[in-house]
């Protein structure tokens, strides 16, 4: 059978792009390598604990924000989703002080200037900010002019106080905190929805996950699962078919790649399209750091549940860049919110970012085997981030029963990302042009989605979904639901 379109890749966007398309009566199928989709916003299951891997709170999903309106529209709003703490979604330990991030972008300049009184103006010029990027399409030329200003400059050109800029970026973890490349744009955007309403799902990340597929089948799309695409055959300078591991051949008139682009042009052997440059463009791009995540089991009824997120460091600077010279030196520390009545948890993950290089000496081993160098490792950050997250939580260490530890080599076999890697392609404000990627490509029928375009996080790569996908449904319905 002949499809319209054929999408490389079960992520949150590959998912989306299935969805918005299905419902629009193409025929659709999604190509999924795992045994279940989702990709980042995995949940997996041990011992009757449900872990999540990427899918820990959600920014813009109170009502007149824009994940809002999309999600409405697209019926995921019907989903349990819980407010978190609206005085402090966020908190953020450095050194011996802790700061709370509110909600609201007023809550959050009366809440932030208690502490800072002499910054209360810049503070309010910040929100100011925040507001008008969080508004702007993607498309908008105000968004390259934010790509080519750095965020540390921004920051220290605007607060006078040090120690507020370290604030501000204190709940960043969920970002490539890079001094010396991060863009003002992907600095505010992953900051500003959050503020302007966080969010977390009563139960796995998976809820999301089987939602859409389930509106994807419901539509008459497929997501076939267990279907690695292991090429793509050009003809006459278009893509004609998608080979599978399974001996499934795919042909359809229209491709979409979810899978990370270094991967993606991997995929096409031969080629009279794409030239030598842009091969060669795709494989050195840079990537950004890997996250360690060590989910701790507790004891019964021993921790209640925190209706926000932890954020502990053991310097005042966050800026510094992650190393392999040091010990763990921050972790943010979240939790699910329990789907029953209970008001207790029964674990919490514990991530930590760590350079990609940290894992290089073991990049040609796979699951099952791992020395024992490397074991030793993931019990040496588990115990350091255990540690260090007993600056916000006392006494945690001796709730726990059990511990189970991800690292970038999980995320590079289970999610198909180079290296491992958190947040995709490394956006740099000094290369604007050549870090960010449109999701068209040299080859017509081909497309892009996914977090290694423009925006990561679950707000960032919807947005970028419905950017690919106005490349082949009604421009206007696309850019109405872009603006809402």
């Amino acid at each position: 059978m002949k499809y319209d379109v054929v999408i490389i890749g079960g992520g949150l966007g590959g998912l989306l792009c299935a969805r918005l398309l299905s419902s629009a009566g193409r025929r659709v199928v999604v190509l999924e390598r795992q045994r279940q989709a989702g990709g980042c916003m995995q949940s997996f299951t041990r011992h009757g604990h449900h872990y999540d891997t990427g899918l820990h709170y959600v920014g813009g999903l109170t009502e007149g924000q824009r994940l809002h309106a999309i999600f409405s529209h697209l019926g995921l709003m019907r989903l349990p989703w819980l407010r978190m703490d609206e005085d402090a979604f966020d908190r953020i330990t450095i050194g011996n002080r802790q700061f709370a991030f509110a909600q609201g972008y007023e809550r959050f300049v009366d809440t932030l200037s208690a502490q800072f009184p002499d910054e209360r103006e810049a503070l309010r010029t910040y929100v100011e900010l925040l507001r008008h990027l969080d508004a702007l399409p993607l498309a908008h030329p105000d968004v390259q002019k934010y790509m080519e200003i750095n965020a540390y400059d921004y920051l220290t050109t605007l607060f006078h106080d040090p120690l507020l800029v370290n604030v501000l970026a204190g709940s960043s973890l969920k970002m490539e905190l890079r001094r010396d490349t991060l863009p003002l744009f992907t600095f505010a955007h992953g900051n500003s929805s959050f503020i302007g309403g966080s969010w977390r799902l009563q139960g796995p990340g998976n809820m999301l996950v089987d939602a859409v597929v389930d509106d994807i089948i419901h539509a008459g799309g497929q997501v076939v699962c267990g279907a690695e695409v292991t090429s793509l055959e050009e003809r006459e300078g278009q893509i004609a078919a998608a080979y599978c591991s399974t001996g499934e051949v795919y042909e359809a008139d229209t491709f979409i790649s979810d899978v990370h682009p270094t991967n993606t042009f991997a995929l096409i052997e031969e080629s009279k399209v794409l030239s030598k440059i842009f091969r060669r463009r795709m494989s050195v791009m840079e990537n950004t750091h890997g996250i360690v995540t060590t989910s701790v089991v507790l004891r019964p009824d021993s921790v209640p549940y925190f209706n926000c997120n932890h954020f502990v460091y053991a310097t005042d600077n966050v800026w510094e860049p992650v190393d392999t010279t040091t010990p763990v030196d921050r972790v943010m520390v979240s939790c699910q919110a329990p789907a029953s009545s209970t008001d207790h948890i029964d674990h919490l993950d514990l991530l930590t970012p760590v350079p990609l290089s940290l894992f290089d000496k073991w990049a040609d081993t796979r699951v099952g085997r791992r020395p024992s160098k490397y074991e030793k490792l993931k019990h040496d950050i588990a115990t350091e981030s255990i540690a260090l997250a007993q600056r916000a939580m006392p006494m945690l260490a001796d709730h726990l029963t059990q511990i189970y530890v991800t690292t970038p080599l999980t995320w590079r076999d289970y999610n198909h990302t180079p290296q491992g890697s958190a947040y995709g392609v490394r956006k740099d404000s000094h290369n604007p042009l050549l870090t960010m990627l449109s999701p068209r490509t040299p080859i017509s029928n081909l497309l892009l989605t996914g977090q290694s375009l423009l925006l990561h996080g679950v707000e960032g790569v919807t947005m970028t979904a419905l950017l690919t996908c106005q490349y082949l449904m009604d421009s206007d319905y696309i850019q109405s639901l872009m603006k809402e």
